[in-house]
This record gives C-alpha cells, structure tokens and sequence, in this order.
C-alpha cells in the first residue's frame, strides 16, 4: 500500500519504520524545519525509560514488549541510543507515585534495591536525606537519546526509499478520498494516512477535543553545584513523588541535565501558543526538587524548554479512525518509551486491518 505518515515524532517516525520493513511505500510528512522539530513532544534530548508500572494498568506487560521494539529498531539503526544507567525512585509522601511504582516492580517481580534515606545519600550526595521516606533503585531502567533516535530513523527511512518532508505542514486531510492537503496548496494521496500529529492533531480533528486535551509544558535545565557534578555525572535517572510528581535526567548523550515536573502544565486549545518561557519559569520549575535535593538554590538555570502535550482524561494511549485515516497519539507525557512498540502495532494493524484489537492494546486492554 502507498501510506501517508503525518508527523514525524516518535510515534510517526516508528509507523514510518515498521510499516516500511512490512513492505509499504512510505511519505512522511513533517511540519518542522528538521527531524526531529525542537517544538515537538519528542524533540527534545532525552526521555525516561523504565519497568514500574502497575500491573493492573496493563502497561506493566506492555513495557516489556517496549523493550523488545527498542532493540529490534538498534538492530536496524546499527547503534543503540539507550543510556542503561538505570533508576532511582524517591518517596516524599505516604501513597505517592513512588509508592505506586514499586508496587509495580514487586508485582512484574522486577528487582530492585529499597534504600532507606541516609543510605541513599551516602550514595548520592545530592539527596537530603531529611527530605524524603525512602529510595530504591533498579538497574532497569534509563535514557532515550530522541534527537539521536529522530535523526537515525529519518536517515534510516530515506536509505530504505520512503519519502521524507520537512518543511511540511498539513493543511487539511479528506478522510473519505485520503487526501493530504499541504499548507503550500500541494495535495498527495495514498490508501491509508496515519496522523501522529501530537499536540497538532486538533487543528487537523477538533471533533477530537472531547478525547484529547492539550497542555503546555515546560523543563528545565541546570548545572548543579560543581561539588555535586560528578556525582550527578555517573547518577541514574530519577523519579520523585510528592505533590510535584517530578522527574530528573543527569548529563547525558551530550545534553544537559534536566528537571521537569507533571504538576508543571497549562492547559490550551493551541499547540502553538506563549511556547517562549516565561521569566522565572526555570527557576520554578527547579525549586519544587526541594525536598529531596539538597541545596536546590544553588543550581544554576541554563535553558527552559516548553513542550506541548496531547492528554486523555485517563493517560491511556489513543487511536481513532476515520475514512482512511488513522489518527494515534501515544499521548499523556509517558508514550515516549513505548513509541517503537506503538509503531510497530500501528503497522500491524493497518495490514491486517485489526483497528479495534490496536485500541485496545494501545489502552492496554489487550495484554
């Protein structure tokens, strides 16, 4: 079949793949100057990958096939853009996310080690043991290089003979005809059109507003004190509870180390608007790791980069067919670790024409 992929984020970028090795002619189509586009969810330096997930949202089986689509797309890019330098879990209040995670680990029997605060800190001597209940660590777990995985996919689909545009907005599709129409008034057709538009994809399908909402988001980059920087240098990634609900990435891949929190969005009808950081966001954005790490003031802000994000009420993944399109989204500020598993399933589905069994995996239903 001849198939038109819009967007060219992870879930656009892995359809792209997958559905190329099952012997399609592949367009990807993208919005952004490069691949991959600064201004997309996935587009920044690095992601969290990682095992806890609670069995009974189905995303702790789907994790494990995560894994399996990441190594079979290293096998094809010819290098592997996973930092294995696992994880740290940290616990601030009774009931948190941390908590929640390692019921994860214990039900999926993944192991790891529990630590209690001043075990951890001796370990990691950017953490107050003051500030939290508990840590635990687990070896499973790590970074995504995206840009480096964005760019070695776009290399890898133009060696295998897609079509692949930057510079390419999309102005409307027809559904019924599977019709793209360009902003430049070009129109291109094919038998099928995945849209894996991201926070974009209301401006294609507003009927969608009722599954999909869009936030603006934002992280933040710092240089820790230089006492603590080659402690950070060598650290795991880390996830913290709490009312923030927060997350860290140490240096890494060459990128900076970053901090963002989940509690950090705004809502908006426009994946395009007030995307320039806002005075002293940076600085907010750092300053809720205390607790659990010590002596935050002293972290100094280099850059804030703002994200838009596609949500559904429940954070599970999304799909919607219309005519010949198939609209994704591996949505809700986890999808990116799960991104070559959806497009893999993507592919799967536009072949055999299962729809309705890739809704339910894509909300885990089928497992």
């Amino acid at each position: 079949m001849n198939i038109i992929v819009v967007g060219a984020g992870i879930a656009g970028l892995s359809t792209a793949w997958s559905l190329i090795k099952a012997g399609h002619n592949v367009t990807l189509l993208e919005q952004g100057a490069t691949i991959p586009n600064p201004l997309a969810a996935s587009g920044d330096h690095h992601r969290i990958i990682r095992r806890a997930y609670r069995a009974s949202t189905g995303y702790g089986a789907l994790i494990t096939e995560a894994y399996d689509a990441w190594s079979d797309m290293w096998a094809d890019l010819g290098e592997n853009h996973l930092d294995p330098r696992g994880f740290i879990c940290v616990s601030l209040d009774p009931g948190d996310k941390v908590d929640e995670y390692r019921k994860g680990m214990e039900e999926g029997g993944w192991p790891f080690e529990m630590l209690d605060p001043q075990a951890a800190a001796k370990r990691w001597p950017f953490l107050d043991p003051a500030g939290f209940r508990y840590a635990y660590f687990s070896t499973d777990g790590g970074a995504l290089h995206c840009r480096k995985i964005a760019a070695g996919l776009a290399d890898w689909l133009r060696s295998r003979g897609a079509n692949v545009y930057t510079g390419s907005k999309v102005a409307a599709i027809d559904a019924d005809a599977g019709r793209v129409e360009l902003e430049t008034g070009e129109t291109l057709e094919a038998d099928r059109i995945v849209v894996a538009a991201g926070a974009w994809v209301l401006k294609l399908f507003p009927e969608l507003g009722d599954d999909l909402k869009t936030y603006r988001t934002a992280v933040s980059y710092v240089d820790p004190p230089a006492d603590l920087r080659a402690a950070w240098e060598t650290a795991p990634v880390m996830m913290i509870g709490g009312k923030a609900d927060s997350y860290l990435i140490p240096f890494t891949g060459g990128a900076g180390m970053k901090l963002g929190a989940n509690i950090h969005k705004v809502p908006t009808s426009d994946a395009d608007w007030n995307r320039d950081p806002v005075e002293g966001e940076g600085q907010a954005i750092r300053n809720l790791f205390s607790p659990p790490i010590a002596r935050i003031t002293e972290y100094r802000v280099t850059e804030v980069v703002t994200c838009a994000y596609t949500f559904t009420d429940d954070e599970r993944f999304f799909a919607h067919e219309k005519g010949k399109v198939l609209v994704v989204s591996a949505c809700s500020g986890h999808g990116y670790k799960f991104g070559a598993s959806v497009g893999r399933r993507v592919a799967r589905a536009i072949g055999d024409s299962d729809i309705a069994g890739l809704k339910r995996w894509l909300r885990a239903e089928a497992v």
